[in-house]
């Protein structure tokens, strides 16, 4: 009986996995299939690798995107990581309060959230990179407090007091002794923000100006008239990408475990 229903369970348990990774696997089989068709195999080929980078029009869309991501991750960081360093010090209900409103961007739908920053952006601010740029930071910013406030909170008290005992400065102090501490913190919200920032099509679609195209917008348009199998490629090295981030990520957070042990 017990085995029964441990079979039952891991059953299960594949099932969902074959569920959620099947896509995925499917999208990389495309990528190496000489035919366009998805539903017939033509062979193995890096035909549509090749292409990729010849295409101009992605190269574009790609350069805007990973420059979009990247400055919004890198600005998300240092905002999430200095309003943690302000809510560290409030008291107890202005920090949650703040803490709840740091939620509301999570929990939002993402078609209210663009639509609520077209419509601002629209009457004080002209919509072009920098008004994607602001709405990804808006969209980043949570994950980052969300990642470094839990490492501020573990962090010594006592250590950065001593330093300053000893005649460090304030700014001194925090670079050297602090920012070791929750630097584990901050990579994780640099990397959440940097993929939900890559993810993100709806409020890049409600916020981008005319002319300006990601990855994201640009498979969009791509719909209406087929998706050319370089795109299957593109995700392909997305997907790889992400899942090194996502080791990354892991690393640092196993080193910091293992280091506060």
């Amino acid at each position: 009986m017990v085995n029964a229903k441990k079979l039952l369970s891991r059953f299960y348990i594949g099932l969902v996995l074959l569920l959620l990774y099947a896509p995925l696997l499917i999208l990389i089989v495309c990528s190496f299939n000489k035919s366009k068709a998805r539903s017939v195999w033509g062979g193995f080929t890096l035909h549509w690798y090749r292409d990729l980078f010849h295409n101009a029009e992605v190269l574009v869309a790609l350069r805007t995107s990973l420059l979009l991501t990247v400055s919004a991750a890198l600005i998300a960081v240092i905002l999430g990581t200095l309003a943690c360093i302000g809510m560290s010090v409030m008291g107890r209900s202005g920090r949650n309060l703040l803490m709840n409103i740091t939620n509301i961007p999570m929990l939002n739908a993402d078609i209210v959230t663009g639509i609520a920053i077209m419509l601002l952006f629209a009457h004080f601010l002209t919509l072009g990179f920098s008004s994607m740029l602001i709405a990804h930071v808006t969209l980043g910013v949570p994950y980052v407090i969300l990642n470094v406030m839990p490492k501020l909170r573990q962090a010594s008290k006592g250590v950065y007091e001593a330093a300053l005992d000893l005649g460090a400065s304030r700014i001194y102090a925090f670079f050297k002794v602090v920012l070791p501490e929750i630097f584990p913190g901050i990579a994780a919200g640099f990397f959440f923000a940097f993929t939900v920032s890559m993810d993100d099509f709806v409020v890049t679609y409600f916020t981008k100006g005319p002319g300006i195209n990601t990855i994201s917008t640009m498979l969009y348009q791509q719909l209406r008239r087929g998706i050319n199998p370089q795109m299957y490629a593109l995700s392909t090295v997305f997907l790889m990408v992400i899942l090194l981030m996502l080791g990354l990520v892991n690393r640092i957070s196993e080193k910091s475990v293992v280091g506060e042990l």
